[in-house]
């Protein structure tokens, strides 16, 4: 990367949404990236953005950001990198568009997410999928983080599929309300109660991870062969995704050598100390009642998983507990660190 002059003016689509306020949230005081422009739904477009917003964090809205005036989500943008936190029922042709017109556009929507030359990354676990940008056809280019789901699990996995190989995968899910975005789910549905169906989020977590820990050759991902079973839960937990986990692995291996290899695992992000990335990416904590997302959610800028109660399992091999934090590492901040490496790696170029 060569050193910048200035910070790089950036725009957030889909500003009013949950995702996209977190992304204002995260890129407020980034060192590289400058919030330019907001962009909402033509409902929105041309009010200011503390008036079309209902800001839901805890934070408080930037003033700044709050006297923009928000845009329509077309090409008529200045910023040529675009964080996208758009609803996935219109973001699939408007990230195109804007590809197409030459901006890179940084996705948290599933819409791209299986197209061949798109990136389905995740720094820290495979940062040569970048290399598929190459291919795309766009000016610009798109690349897209995993469900909020699968990044805790294969962050999990990574380094226990490059040591002992893995055969097969169970996973059940306790996922937070912050996952449904805003309004979301009725208190009436969740208060005294878990509801055991999430629309579309087994099927993600069953596929996503493949090509994921796929290889890379000759500009196409081959996806990884695993068997993955997922059930998904939604759960009374404001933030932080819950995950109990089942493993079979190809190679024989101790619950020493497993907690070895999560505490030893580094990867490119920590090596290129991308702003977000985490210290390390993963924590193993020894005691029996841990993680639990209301103490350990917001560990190392809510970018870290948290790994807990790993124990031999009578079905498969081992079994443990796997802790996310959904709206940081799992959507606005993983596509974040997307875009801090491929800063970092020069694939913004062509912007000046």
């Amino acid at each position: 990367m060569k050193k910048l002059k200035g910070k790089i003016p950036v725009a957030i689509l889909g500003a009013t949404g949950s995702v996209g306020q977190k992304f204002i949230e995260l890129l407020s005081n980034h060192p590289w990236f400058e919030i330019k422009e907001v962009a909402a739904s033509e409902r929105s477009a041309g009010k200011k953005y503390k008036d079309a917003v209902n800001w839901i964090l805890t934070s408080p809205l930037p003033e700044k950001i709050g006297n923009l005036t928000v845009k329509e989500c077309d090409t008529n943008l200045n910023s040529k990198i675009a964080f996208s936190g758009l609803d996935a029922g219109v973001a699939g042709e408007i990230e195109s568009n804007l590809a197409k017109a030459g901006y890179y556009v940084i996705s948290n929507s599933r819409n791209h997410r299986f197209d061949k030359d798109v990136p389905l990354l995740i720094p820290e676990v495979n940062p040569d999928h970048l290399e598929l940008v190459k291919t795309q056809s766009y000016k610009g280019a798109i690349v897209t983080n995993p469900n909020c789901s699968t990044i805790g699990l294969v962050l999990a996995l990574k380094p226990l599929q490059d040591k002992f190989g893995l055969e097969a995968v169970n996973v059940v899910t306790m996922q937070a309300l912050s996952g449904a975005g805003y309004p979301g789910v009725s208190s009436l549905d969740i208060v005294d109660n878990v509801i055991p169906f999430i629309g579309g989020e087994e099927k993600k977590m069953e596929t996503e991870p493949l090509k994921i820990l796929g290889s890379l050759k000759n500009g196409k991902v081959k996806n990884l062969i695993l068997k993955i079973s997922a059930q998904c839960n939604r759960v009374a937990v404001l933030d932080g995704h819950l995950e109990t986990v089942q493993i079979k692995l190809k190679k024989k291996a101790s619950i020493d050598n497993i907690i070895k290899e999560w505490k030893s695992f580094t990867s490119i992000a920590q090596k290129l100390k991308l702003p977000l990335a985490p210290l390390h990416p993963i924590y193993y904590l020894e005691q029996e009642k841990y993680p639990q997302p209301k103490l350990h959610r917001n560990l190392d800028k809510g970018m870290a998983v948290s790994i807990g109660r790993l124990r031999e399992c009578s079905l498969f091999d081992y079994k443990f507990v796997v802790l996310s934090h959904n709206t940081v590492r799992g959507a606005a901040g993983g596509a974040i660190l997307n875009a801090e490496l491929m800063l970092k790696l020069n694939y913004f170029n062509s912007i000046k």
